[in-house]
């Protein structure tokens, strides 16, 4: 069974992201990472990118396929963890851990269309 975190809201493709004031730190979920097994390569945004909600942000590879990353908000991005494109096989272990972008979010009120992790784990299952 997939690790779903009470403190984040998810997205239908399977991204999470964990809001500090007007902050959000994006990253995938524990069962996106189970489908998508062994995490090889992370392909990420540029620090002061801007996306709309929903937007392609950014991709990941795994030995079984590749995948697409949308960004669940609007937003411009602010911090990269460079530390997943170096080991991006810590997406696996701590999925919740190895975030992957920080934006500075246009809009809170969409954080509304997000699951809150009962509905996620509903979508899941």
């Amino acid at each position: 069974m997939s690790d779903i975190r009470n403190d984040l809201k998810y997205s239908k493709e399977h991204e999470w992201i964990r809001v500090e004031g007007n902050v959000g730190t994006i990253g995938i979920s524990d069962f996106a990472q189970h489908e998508l097994g062994e995490i090889v390569y992370v392909e990420l945004p540029a620090v002061g990118d801007s996306f709309k909600a929903n937007a392609l942000f950014g991709t990941v590879e795994s030995v079984k396929a590749a995948s697409d990353l949308f960004i669940p908000v609007s937003g411009t991005v602010i911090e990269l963890n460079h530390g997943v494109e170096d080991a991006p096989d810590t997406i696996n272990s701590t999925p919740y851990d190895a975030w992957m972008i920080k934006v500075e979010m246009d809009d809170a009120s969409e954080l509304d269309q997000l699951m809150s992790a009962d509905e996620y784990k509903a979508h899941t299952s």
